[in-house]
């Protein structure tokens, strides 16, 4: 076994550990619904990715194969309770997964004859009439209430019911290991390589024979199976879908979270949906103004890091593997003290803002960080601009510092691949 394939058993493995050993650890009810979530998050947000990373097609309406398999399998639950579909609960999302690729295959070959912006476009569109049909046709989409459903059908088989929680979370965390795994396997096959190249150069890919609408087209198929499955989790863990499963929020928020955590690596998505999470479930309850601060954060990362999460980590990791980073640890330091401290100022002026909009009635002042600032005092807001722009200031000056280091390590590293080159057929004769 090569280093290579020792190094995926190990990763696997370590991946399927995390997905056995995460309730044992996180044991409260809210940590567990939260880990049910990511674990089917993973699902939409790998499967979104195979359009955006592998394949460098911009979708704003992804949420609307997660939606309509979550509606083919609430459909399928229901109609399961009632005796009149056979088939145990743990294989419903299978009903989502076929749900999702029926749907894309029905609008993915008109969708994916154009590339580009005309791609966003269309599916912008499709989203947005697929979102207004469910308020039209009450009887498939429930209307506004949605539909409901229960998600223990029959008897127990081995004692599992999955009405308890954990049982759901494994049920999750099966599809999840599984999806993932066919995903990843999928961008090793002829087809994962193609959709690259149609990505990278369709011109080129023509040239030789291909097509580039079926490439797309068929990617797009897988994408929507994949997200099929993930809304039936969904569907199964809330035991209830609404028309808001199919909106262009939702379709963002895929796209947002993808990006953040980096499309262009396969493991950027997990990491995009764990945020995903966190910020809906937890940010969220902290403050009102939890949008802003996820608006500003993407804008961070477009300006400095837009490829994501994933390729911070893939670049400190080549810094590590040769031995450097050391030598940028202290503008790290730097540069996350400065922006701690802009960001301070900033969230400040901005619940401030938040309170006299919406909270105004119950008084000028509110509890931050465990300070008391007094919205109508002009020294709490000239503190905040000026703890702002100091922070802003500082992270400037860490900033120049970090990219002359970051700049020398570089020069070091490629010194060093060069020597080692060198040395090679050396090494190699003896």
């Amino acid at each position: 076994m090569t280093s290579v394939h020792r190094g995926r058993v190990i990763v696997w493995g370590l991946f399927a550990l995390a997905l056995v050993v995460a309730p044992m650890v996180f044991r409260s009810g809210l940590a567990l619904s939260m880990l049910t979530q990511m674990g089917y998050m993973i699902v939409i947000c790998l499967s979104y990715n195979l359009l955006l990373g592998q394949g460098g097609m911009l979708s704003f309406g992804h949420a609307v194969y997660v939606g309509l398999g979550a509606y083919g399998t609430i459909h399928a639950l229901n109609a399961a309770s009632g005796g009149a579909l056979p088939l145990p609960v743990s294989l419903l999302p299978l009903v989502g997964g076929l749900s999702g690729l029926f749907f894309a295959a029905l609008l993915g070959f008109v969708t994916t004859k154009k590339a580009a912006t005309p791609f966003a476009m269309i599916t912008l569109g499709v989203g947005e009439l697929v979102f207004a049909m469910s308020l039209m046709f009450p009887g498939f989409f429930g209307g506004e209430a949605g539909i409901s459903g229960n998600r223990v059908v029959g008897k127990p088989v081995w004692g599992i019911s999955f009405g308890p929680q954990v049982q759901v979370y494994y049920l999750v965390a099966v599809y999840c290991f599984l999806s993932t795994a066919a995903l990843f396997a999928l961008t090793r096959t002829p087809l994962g390589r193609m959709l690259n190249a149609v990505r990278d150069n369709p011109e080129r890919v023509e040239f030789v024979g291909y097509n580039t609408q079926i490439v797309r087209y068929l990617a797009f198929m897988i994408a929507g199976f994949f997200a099929g499955i993930g809304g039936g989790l969904a569907a199964l863990n809330f035991e209830t879908v609404t028309a808001e499963t199919l909106s262009g929020l939702r379709s963002g928020g895929y796209l947002l979270f993808t990006f953040l955590g980096g499309a262009m690596f396969f493991f950027g998505p997990i990491i995009g949906a764990v945020l995903l999470v966190l910020a809906l479930v937890l940010f969220s309850e902290v403050t009102k103004a939890w949008q802003i601060y996820l608006g500003l954060v993407f804008m961070v990362m477009v300006m400095y890091a837009p490829g994501g999460i994933a390729s911070l980590l893939m670049m400190n990791l080549r810094v590590a593997s040769f031995k450097r980073f050391a030598r940028i640890g202290a503008s790290y330091l730097a540069l996350g003290g400065t922006l701690a401290v802009a960001l301070l100022g900033s969230a400040a002026m901005v619940e401030m803002v938040y309170h006299i909009q919406l909270d105004a009635a119950l008084g000028s002042t509110i509890k931050f960080l465990g300070a008391t600032l007094d919205t109508r005092s002009a020294n709490a807001w000239v503190g905040a601009v000026f703890v702002t722009l100091t922070g802003a200031g500082l992270f400037e000056v860490a900033r120049r510092a970090y990219r002359a280091d970051w700049h020398e390590v570089q020069v070091h590293i490629e010194a060093e691949v060069k020597r080692r080159e060198a040395r090679a057929p050396e090494v190699a004769a003896s």
